[in-house]
């Protein structure tokens, strides 16, 4: 299917082939259909069930089920397997009474479906979203298929199953998952960033990866907050939809069980897939509507227990330029079926700015109501690029996160802001406000703003009151083969340095003859606000367990422990060291944060 084409979704294998050999007009009614770029109504994707007999049957008994199993047709070419894979759940408006079922097919699926059941129930049949797209570089076709589910009990494990009636397994995909808790009850969560796929035939990938999912499910969370930069499809330009599959495949292993929420990062943007270049990204995943016209799943918040989350894209305020790019010295050339033309050496996809301050203000308002609502405790914020890393072989600090949001993190008590973009680890000491004119210019050491963040207290502490300041991780570990666990001195003085982007670094021509580059970051400052780095491993896991607290306005809590891989960086900068993945995680450092109940 085409991302340009209407075409209706068939329910059964008969009219499967009625609509392979009929015009659009006399193919079988579509229902509802979603953009995946904005969420409007198209007829892009068809919702399929609703209105057809047998929707709310219960599923087969054993034996029937047994049967239908020995009747599933054999495997078939790539374009016809509806086989479900890639299945992952994310939160739906109300983690403790909606989840979303999401899955891609080889080939587009004939009647997909998903059966769920609580405890002591029937299982039901949910009605499936379907969502297509044509990548804009290989011209391959995507189907995704996705299932809203909502009116769940809290607290409550229910078990799943999808399938379709070309699907080529002997048994339908099944899982389990439990949903959030109501009001103010003890949860984990975990997060890292920068996760990539295990099949090193992809640039960027390597084994690290499928270490990480094994480490989430080791820890057993509640959720997984997945912070940007998730397979680096857009450095494999002409195998896009091949490395979200390698990608969706190895999270499988987790993202079926929890939900996996992501933000988008720069490697999201891909040439010839939307406005953005967020096409891949927005079709793949079914996040909580920011109720922003045009603007669906690129922000969003969802709530569980006594704590908001926000998710931000900051590819729309960062000033560094870092999305799809075509070095040279060759153009990009897409597929000639795409119709899309060549792309020229020099070329990047830079999206600053592009939701003309709607993300903003979105932010604000969503802060501004989190405050002041006495039943939420804490506001956590999960976005991709840094306004605190002091990376010395990575990126470093945006000027732009520091200008369009640190001030409302300040202003609306922000407890904690979740990172990635950097492959390491960094903790901040709790920031709030800035030094004004202490940064330099990288080359000539002119003065430059940088809007250094503030710390409140540079005395680490195992304890963090976060009404007084807000603490930054970078979590950029999740399993690229590009470890950056090295990091910024300023040689003058042996105090700890961070580069920083204060204007957009465009390609520029280098020495070689039709190739270009971006600069790295332009300006330099003491990281006073720096607390912690880890120069053992570039591979860990954050894991956060929140304690509501006993009593009404007393102390509420959230452990934060850090697990680092050691032994897996390729090459240890530090020590030379060749390493290789590894499933051992183990403690690095761990603090509490603490702050005030807002109910007293």
């Amino acid at each position: 299917m085409s991302s340009d084409q209407d075409e209706a979704f068939p329910h059964s294998a008969a009219e499967a082939a009625t609509a392979a050999a009929a015009p659009a007009a006399e193919t079988p009614a579509a229902v509802a259909m979603l953009s995946a770029e904005d969420g409007t109504l198209s007829r892009r994707q068809v919702l399929v069930g609703a209105g057809t007999a047998g929707l709310l049957a219960a599923a087969p008994a054993p034996a029937a089920a047994a049967t239908a199993a020995l009747q599933r047709p054999q495997r078939r070419p790539a374009d016809e397997d509806g086989t479900p894979e890639q299945v992952h759940l994310t939160w739906g408006r109300d983690p403790a009474t909606s989840m979303t079922v999401s899955w891609a097919s080889p080939g587009s699926a004939v009647r997909p479906r998903l059966h769920l059941a609580g405890p002591g129930e029937h299982p039901r049949m949910v009605p499936v979203v379907l969502r297509s797209y044509t990548d804009g570089i290989s011209g391959q076709p995507v189907w995704t298929y996705h299932a809203q589910v909502t009116g769940l009990t809290p607290g409550t494990e229910y078990s799943y199953s999808v399938t379709a009636d070309n699907d080529g397994a002997a048994e339908p995909f099944s899982a389990t998952f439990r949903t959030a808790p109501r009001g103010r009850q003890s949860f984990r969560f975990t997060s890292f960033g920068d996760l990539a796929t295990p099949s090193t035939e992809w640039v960027l990938s390597y084994g690290q990866s499928a270490y990480a999912v094994g480490a989430v499910e080791s820890f057993q969370p509640l959720f997984h907050l997945l912070n940007g930069d998730l397979c680096y499809a857009d450095l494999n330009p002409t195998a896009q939809p091949q490395v979200w599959r390698d990608f969706g495949n190895n999270n499988q292993a987790s993202a079926a069980s929890r939900a996996w929420m992501p933000c988008p990062g720069n490697h999201e943007i891909e040439f010839g897939n939307g406005p953005q270049g967020l096409t891949s990204y927005l079709t793949r995943y079914t996040l909580p509507d920011n109720g922003v016209p045009g603007f669906r799943g690129r922000w969003y918040s969802f709530r569980v227990g006594s704590a908001l989350f926000i998710s931000l894209a900051a590819d729309d305020v960062v000033y560094q330029d870092a999305g799809a790019f075509v070095a040279g010295p060759q153009p990009l050339t897409p597929a000639a079926g795409t119709g899309n033309p060549a792309i020229p050496p020099g070329t990047s996809f830079y999206v600053r700015g592009y939701s003309g301050g709607a993300q903003t203000a979105w932010l604000e308002r969503t802060l501004r109501a989190a405050r002041a609502d006495r039943s939420i405790d804490w506001i956590i914020v999960q976005m991709h690029q840094d306004a605190t890393s002091s990376s010395a072989t990575g990126n470093g600090s945006d000027l732009g996160i520091r200008e369009a949001w640190l001030p409302l993190f300040d202003r609306y008590q922000v407890d904690l802001v979740l990172c990635g973009h950097d492959h390491d680890y960094e903790r901040s000491f709790p920031v709030r406000g800035f030094d004004s004119m202490v940064g330099k210019n990288a080359v000539t050491g002119a003065p430059v703003q940088t809007l250094r963040p503030h710390p409140v207290t540079t005395t680490d502490s195992s304890v963090v009151d976060t009404s007084q300041g807000t603490v930054h991780l970078i979590l950029g570990g999740g399993g690229t083969d590009a470890n950056l666990d090295s990091y910024g001195i300023d040689p003058s003085d042996g105090l700890r340095q961070a580069k920083v982007f204060t204007q957009p670094n465009r390609p520029v021509p280098t020495s070689t003859a039709g190739v270009y580059a971006r600069p790295a970051a332009d300006a330099v400052e003491d990281a006073t606000w720096s607390a912690m780095r880890d120069t053992s491993s570039g591979y860990g896991i954050a894991v956060f367990d929140v304690h509501p607290g006993e009593v009404r306005g007393g102390m509420t809590s959230i452990t934060v422990r850090y697990f680092h891989a050691v032994g897996a960086d390729p090459v240890n900068p530090a020590t030379g060291q060749a390493g290789q993945p590894t499933s051992n995680y183990t403690e690095f450092e761990s603090f509490t944060l603490v702050r005030r109940r807002c109910d007293g």
